[in-house]
């Protein structure tokens, strides 16, 4: 197995198993690192904590509901904003945070007063909101508090308000994905079956693991609007958290992110017997392919394929267009979650990019194997890697992008290699036919930016010429492709809105409206 060992990380060995360069036929036994296990000492880890996994990734995106932090401001501060989770209700979510504010003084003599008072003054402040989840820190975990208790007392008073609780400090995994799992399981254990919902259609889903990032959510639920399925509730973008206490009367549960929802969808399953079927709204192949699947299911192929068609015929020429410029670039697929395996092979396929890395800082195995079973042989994938070896890895691989987070992007800028945050898109939303589009645009945009091609230049020592012109991105991506292709009347570049997501919001279904009628 060809482990890559790190430079800067050969004085801690163990690290050699935590990166692996995929060899030509190399099956899984041989091409896997190890992962999601405890941090080792000295690599100094960017990972995310258990409570982040909670409430940043999870819970934060329901979009009716206070969601309190108890404990010190700064844990409620760090899982604000960083994501768009946009919504439909003005971004209440995205606009406000709560947190108790927990001080050494609550440390000594408990915070149990202090979190009911905060619960009751943020209900006053925002009458409107009569929802709310409290989710404990690691202060306030390590001195006991009884956050349950607490929450039932103040429902008790204030019988028109439901909490849901989460108790998921920050040590409760080894990374951010342990919140997930945890969330997953309180939610249905305390939530779920506590709400009879309205059921207005013959085909009824809960679209889980899917967080509405710039309005990935409103984009797929419009496609299964269109096919005439009830979206009962999403978990958890732009979710409502009334419809997601009714989880429990859908016919079946469609996942997006396996890694941070798969736990609620394998109970769903045993509880009440909703079964599960996985998709991808990345690329148009496998969105393709999982339209058909939730069509099959129903009995409704014709209406999926319709969409298929449409939407193909309307976007392709676009991604091609991209697909044609983007030829041959390197990437490192440095993203979150499951877009590490969702995006693998399909960049590669229908964008043309080669995948040079992939890496995960809190992923499962499984994540990795899928992603490596996906990615070109001589990818570098790498667990839980840290901000020296990231350096290094650049260095060697020298790619064209990363799509990766805001932190790592930022240091990859110092070094002049361009990146798109895989985590909150750039100019999203990226699910979708036109999605995919904008995805291919954004890196477009990234790659061949002059700004970018002149910040590749050191001044102090580089010859800077002074008889060439400013070079257009139009100009630097065509330069190398036939006189046919750059003079293409069928292919073109993307002719999008700046807002594809609400126009959608005021829609009408006739399938929908069909149904409802008894027609």
């Amino acid at each position: 197995m060809p482990h890559h060992t790190f430079k800067c990380s050969e004085c801690i060995p163990e690290r050699r198993q935590h990166a692996v360069i995929k060899g030509p036929g190399e099956d899984l036994t041989s091409a896997l690192p190890e992962g999601y296990l405890n941090t080792i000492p000295g690599t100094i880890s960017e990972r995310g904590c258990a409570y982040c996994g909670a409430k940043h990734v999870i819970g934060t995106p329901m979009k009716d509901v206070i969601h309190l932090s108890h404990g010190p401001v700064g844990c409620t501060y760090d899982t604000w904003q960083t994501k768009r989770y946009i919504s439909d209700n003005d971004n209440f979510q995205i606009k406000n945070t709560f947190a108790t504010d927990v001080k050494e003084k609550h440390i000594v003599f408990g915070a149990e007063g202090l979190l009911k008072k905060n619960i009751i003054e943020a209900f006053e402040a925002f009458p409107e909101i009569k929802r709310m989840t409290i989710y404990s820190t690691c202060a306030t975990a390590l001195i006991g508090d009884d956050i349950g208790a607490v929450a039932q007392e103040v429902m008790d008073e204030m019988p028109e308000v439901d909490i849901f609780v989460c108790n998921s400090p920050g040590f409760a995994g080894p990374s951010q994905s342990g919140g997930h799992h945890i969330i997953n399981i309180a939610w249905i254990k305390q939530k779920v079956g506590t709400v009879e919902p309205e059921i207005t259609s013959d085909y009824v889903i809960n679209y889980v693991g899917e967080y509405n990032i710039q309005g990935d959510q409103e984009v797929m639920v419009d496609y299964f609007k269109t096919m005439g399925i009830q979206v009962l509730s999403t978990f958890t973008g732009n979710g409502s958290y009334d419809d997601l206490r009714a989880m429990h009367r859908a016919h079946l549960n469609v996942l997006e992110c396996a890694r941070s929802a798969e736990y609620i969808c394998n109970e769903l399953r045993v509880k009440y017997g909703i079964p599960r079927l996985d998709i991808d709204g990345f690329g148009f192949e496998p969105l393709s392919a999982s339209l058909r699947k939730v069509g099959l299911f129903f009995g409704i192929e014709d209406r999926a394929q319709a969409i298929i068609d449409e939407e193909t015929a309307r976007w392709k020429p676009e991604l091609d267009w991209y697909k044609e410029r983007l030829q041959g670039k390197k990437v490192c697929l440095w993203p979150g979650g499951s877009k590490l395996w969702h995006w693998a092979n399909v960049i590669h396929e229908e964008m043309g990019l080669e995948v040079v890395s992939m890496y995960t800082k809190f992923g499962h195995q499984g994540d990795m194997e899928k992603g490596i079973a996906r990615c070109n042989t001589g990818a570098l994938a790498i667990d839980d890697p840290n901000e020296l070896e990231g350096l290094e890895a650049l260095e060697m691989l020298k790619p064209d992008i990363i799509l990766t987070g805001k932190r790592p992007g930022e240091v990859a800028k110092k070094v002049r290699v361009p990146y798109l945050n895989a985590h909150a898109y750039h100019n999203g939303p990226y699910k979708g036919y036109e999605g995919w589009v904008r995805f291919a645009r954004d890196i477009y945009n990234a790659i061949y930016s002059p700004i970018h091609q002149l910040s590749a230049l050191d001044i102090s020592k580089d010859a800077i010429s002074t008889d060439k012109g400013f070079a257009t991105q139009r100009m630097t991506s065509d330069a190398h492709l036939s006189e046919e292709i750059r003079s293409s009347v069928t292919l073109r570049q993307y002719t999008g809105g700046y807002d594809s997501v609400s126009k959608l919001r005021n829609k009408t279904y006739p399938y929908l409206q069909n149904q409802l009628a008894g027609v």
